[in-house]
């Protein structure tokens, strides 16, 4: 991020900011990566200039949403850690970090063009990492959570939870929480009172189905 997006930034500059990434974010979930600069300020009906003296380039822009989405993570993963029971601790932060996963169509994009050894960007997914180990560690010593379980588990979770995600998001919108519900008790977390979905129909899954590419 410049030095400028870092101050705090007058209304109109704010908001400005805001839907600069709100537009690209829409974008990057419709497009994936193909989007430039001058089409997001095209799109969110703003000059190009004030694009530009928010962002410098894509990259910053792609930068401030991942610190955005990682804020996120982190504030989820420190609420979770307030809890007593290490198993819904980890349960709690699972689940909430698959609904945030859902719900961002575009943080695939992210996360691939994001500058991650970057300094900044690097200590925030470090710390991120360090939340997220003393959540399974505490599970895991707890008996929780099948003793095998480790961090790497969570993200590879939040990847299949999203990958059903993208692929029913217009269809059935939560049927990700049936198989998040699935993994979990897969994992050995003890099954929670929660919001069951059930099993998509024959004509939603072949809705799912890939389409053939656009000519």
């Amino acid at each position: 991020m410049t030095r400028e997006t870092q101050r705090p930034l007058r209304a109109d500059a704010e908001r400005n900011r805001r839907l600069i990434m709100q537009t690209a974010d829409r974008m990057f979930a419709q497009r994936g990566s193909a989007v430039t600069l001058n089409e997001v300020a095209r799109e969110a009906g703003i000059g190009v200039g004030t694009v530009y003296r928010r962002f410098p380039d894509l990259q910053a822009l792609i930068d401030a949403l991942f610190t955005e989405r990682f804020t996120t993570f982190l504030e989820l993963a420190t609420a979770a850690e307030q809890q007593s029971d290490a198993g819904q601790a980890l349960r709690h932060y699972l689940l909430e970090a698959a609904r945030w996963r859902a719900q961002d169509r575009a943080l695939e994009v992210v996360l691939a063009g994001a500058s991650i050894d970057t300094k900044p960007i690097a200590e925030m997914r470090d710390d991120l990492g360090h939340h997220v180990d003393g959540l399974v560690e505490r599970a895991v010593a707890a008996g929780a959570v099948r003793e095998d379980f480790a961090s790497a588990d969570v993200y590879a979770f939040l990847y299949m939870i999203g990958a059903v995600a993208d692929r029913t998001y217009d269809v059935a919108p939560d049927a990700w929480r049936r198989y998040a519900e699935v993994v979990l008790l897969g994992f050995g977390l003890a099954r929670a009172p929660a919001v069951h979905t059930t099993a998509m129909t024959d004509g939603q899954i072949r809705r799912t189905w890939p389409s053939p590419p656009k000519q």
